[in-house]
């Protein structure tokens, strides 16, 4: 097991990203869970940052596409252009032919363009010309979007939402990390002196051991039923599909490993609820009104439904 590198990468990421510990633990569970993560917030905060340091602390090609209303889907996946010297059309790579992508502004581009990122993001392939194009392997995206502006922007539909594994966000610092912060800063860019301390290898190793961490018969139960809790809870008119219990298991999965467990505590599922369900639970119009939101009624579920016993953790 790769523990120690797992502390190492988050080692490496703080000394340029101040006081953000869960945000960086999230992103990290997202990769070696092998899904993807959306990052919302206000301007300012680090989105775009985090994911710069992200690439940095790890050896994996790193690509930048920032989303504007003009771009086209062939803009993301690349084009075949006629070469006269060969007589023959070539495939010219897109950006998605990146390990990680930073999908800067996602909510700023139309939704067909929308749609060709997160088709490649479920299908880890893209097809220019009729021909099915293999992305690279790991792949890993992290988009960002601003809740506040809403002029000139086009909000992702819930089915697309839906092919995020984690939404995150980021929050402002306290007044001690924002101090640290202008410290770190003052008279060099951190992010520069930054080498990377994990190899394409080791992700892909890590993320097959992520797989190997042993779900109880209980846990898997315990996280049946809070999914199920977002389907009849009267306040929601949509709740977590199929697809976002198989994403609460895996996010649990990779929580445990890089906390250096074998196996899935009902912990690590409360710790992802929020993360993995926030962004698929669809509130009633009478609930909005009331002030309540997903998180509120996850932390609910998690108060009231019943925990797996201790012994049966480890139960097959």
């Amino acid at each position: 097991m790769y523990r120690p590198t797992v502390q190492s990468i988050i080692t490496a990421i703080e000394t340029v990203i101040v006081g953000k510990e869960e945000v960086i633990a999230k992103s990290l569970t997202a990769l070696l869970a092998g899904g993807h993560v959306l990052l919302e917030d206000v301007p300012g905060v680090g989105k775009t940052m985090l994911v710069r340091t992200f690439s940095r602390a790890i050896d994996l090609d790193f690509k930048r596409i920032q989303f504007t209303p003009d771009m086209l889907p062939s803009d993301l996946t690349g084009i075949s252009m006629y070469n006269q010297k060969t007589r023959e059309f070539e495939y010219r790579p897109g950006p998605l032919m990146g390990n990680i992508i930073l999908a800067d502004e996602i909510n700023r581009t139309s939704p067909k363009t929308q749609s060709a990122l997160l088709e490649a993001m479920a299908e880890r392939s893209v097809t220019v010309d009729g021909e099915l194009k293999v992305l690279p392997s790991p792949f890993f995206v992290m988009a960002t979007q601003n809740p506040i502006e809403h002029e000139g922007t086009y909000p992702l539909p819930e089915a697309q939402l839906d092919r995020f594994l984690l939404k995150i966000e980021m929050g402002y610092p306290t007044f001690n990390e924002e101090i640290a912060l202008l410290s770190r800063f003052e008279k060099e860019e951190p992010l520069e002196a930054l080498h990377s301390v994990i190899t394409k290898q080791e992700v892909e190793l890590m993320q097959r051991e992520v797989r190997d961490v042993h779900v109880s018969s209980a846990v898997k139960q315990y996280i049946v039923r809070l999914v199920h809790e977002s389907r009849k809870d009267p306040h929601t008119y949509l709740g977590g599909s199929p697809r976002a219990t198989l994403a609460l298991m895996k996010a649990s999965q990779a929580w445990a490993y890089i906390h250096n467990r074998e196996f899935v505590l009902p912990d690590d599922v409360k710790a992802m609820a929020t993360s993995v369900l926030g962004h698929r639970v669809l509130l009633t119009a009478e609930a909005r009104y009331k002030g309540k939101t997903p998180n509120q009624l996850i932390q609910g579920w998690l108060d009231t439904l019943p925990v797996p016993m201790d012994r049966e953790v480890n139960e097959v």
